[in-house]
């Protein structure tokens, strides 16, 4: 399953917004009754920012996303691995959203990059 990080975050921000708290919500009920093994969280960036940056911004986003799921859904923390990434595994291609320059159009143009990446392992 795959979360716009758009609607779950503010754009620049780790703090999940009311809307971002009911798509989590949503995610959790369906994991009711199943039986998995892990839950794999990976947030990803765009291009825009450092490496270091962006790093930094995805981890926290995947560590909130996992702090809201153990304590909202009691899902068990050993059972969620959290992993952030920079903005290397873009869903844009690189001719699609040209320039450097910070823009509303660039950040609008790069927001499939900016997702969570949900994967279960287990059985239903």
């Amino acid at each position: 399953m795959t979360f716009s990080a758009d609607s779950i975050f503010d754009f620049d921000k780790s703090t999940v917004k009311p809307a971002g708290k009911e798509e989590l919500d949503k995610f959790a009920a369906e994991l009711r009754g199943a039986n998995f093994d892990v839950i794999k969280v990976t947030g990803h960036t765009d291009r825009i920012g450092s490496h270091d940056y962006n790093m930094k911004l995805s981890t926290s986003r995947v560590e909130v996303i996992k702090a809201y799921l153990v304590e909202s859904a009691g899902i068990p923390a050993d059972r969620i691995a959290a992993n952030g990434v920079d903005g290397f595994e873009p869903v844009t291609k690189p001719e699609g959203c040209t320039g450097k320059k910070v823009s509303k159009k660039l950040i609008a143009c790069l927001q499939p990059d900016r997702r969570v990446e949900v994967e279960v392992t287990g059985t239903k």
